[in-house]
This record gives C-alpha cells, structure tokens and sequence, in this order.
C-alpha cells in the first residue's frame, strides 16, 4: 500500500543486527511500567481527522476488544529496532515547511516528518509486523514549554510504554519529560480519550 512502509520493513530486517547492539537493553526491572489513568471520551485532534480523510482505509470506526502487547524479550527488541530505525532514518522538518500547513499528519514517504509522522509509520509498521492495532494508541502531550508533541503509547502485558522521535529508548511513560493530554481509544480508534487529571489540549503537535 505504501511503499515507504515496504521498503522499511525490509531495510529493518538487513539492518536490524546492528540495531539491537546500540539500542536494547536487559530486559528487566527497569521495562516494568504502570498504567495511564484514563478521563472521558475528549476531543479528536484535526490531524487525525484529517489523516483519515486521506487515508479511509485506515481509520474503520469500529469497535474492538482491547488488546495488550505481550512483552517478552524478543518484542521488546522488535520494537526498539523499530523505533530506532523510523528515527534514524526519518528527517525531522516542521509541517510549515513540509506540508505547508501548520499541522499534517502524514506517512514520511519522502523520508521527512515531524513527531506525528514519526508516531504514524512506526504505528503501521509494527501492524504490519503482526501487532494489534488496539496496542498501538497514537497520543497527544504537552512538552515543558507548553508546546504540542506527539508519541506513540504501546499498551503491554507490563504496562504502558512510548515510543517517541526526540529518544531512541522505548520508555515507561511516566519515564517520559511530559504532560499527557489525551490518546485513541483502544476500542476505537476514532474516539480519544483524556489521560489525568483534565488539561487544555495543544491547539497543534510539532517537532
């Protein structure tokens, strides 16, 4: 369907030998995380409205059981390959200057993006690699400053984790420098729900 996504599928498994070296760890105590207390259903963000203007295929409103990733070691590495692959291989650039637009969520099928982006091709990568999409739960936070960011939160048997384009490291989410707005539902993944304590969302997500 999307050959940036093909073409980095295969350009993982021929790199991922050097991958696990620099970018696992142990997989022990410290990859135990907790889980994120969840608000009411909030509102979607326009670029994920938008997204599945784009792309319908992708975004069926249906309803799901939840499902969890069962982390074992060999995940775990799949997933840092992963992660460490986007990011290194990804460009960052603002949507102002990509898309022309101040928030686009998009594919990086040119090989640029920003946090977003990021966020979408690791998400369809790791379906791709058999994971449920229930696990993969694209989420909207707040940086220090204030400003809009974008992660992706996989939902596991050992609690929650991030993958974020600004680290390498798949990380317990409350490991992570930021304050959590909202993310999809695992339900449905056109609803979103708030995470906390409520807070005013990011009128966009950048960087």
């Amino acid at each position: 369907m999307l050959g940036v996504v093909s073409k980095a599928i295969v350009a993982l498994g021929m790199a991922g030998a050097a991958l696990v070296a620099v970018n696992t760890r142990s997989f022990a105590g410290p990859e135990t995380a907790t889980f994120a207390k969840l608000g009411d259903e909030t509102s979607v963000p326009y670029g994920w409205v938008d997204f599945c203007q784009r792309y319908r295929g992708e975004c069926q409103d249906d309803e799901t059981a939840p499902q969890d990733i069962e982390l074992t070691a060999a995940v775990f590495r799949k997933i840092a390959r992963i992660n460490a692959w986007v990011n290194e291989n990804i460009d960052p650039v603002a949507d102002a200057d990509h898309w022309g637009s101040v928030d686009q969520w998009d594919y990086p099928t040119d090989g640029r993006g920003d946090c977003e982006d990021f966020a979408l091709l690791k998400r369809r990568m790791l379906i791709e690699e058999g994971f449920p999409r229930q696990a993969l739960l694209l989420t909207v936070v707040k940086e220090k400053n204030g400003d809009g960011h974008s992660v992706l939160t996989l939902k596991t048997n050992r609690g929650e984790f991030i993958l974020d384009n600004l680290s390498n490291e798949m990380r317990p989410w409350t490991r992570a420098p930021y304050r959590f707005v909202k993310r999809q539902s695992q339900q449905n993944q056109n609803a979103w729900v708030a995470i906390g304590p409520p807070t005013s969302a990011p009128l966009y997500v950048s960087r």
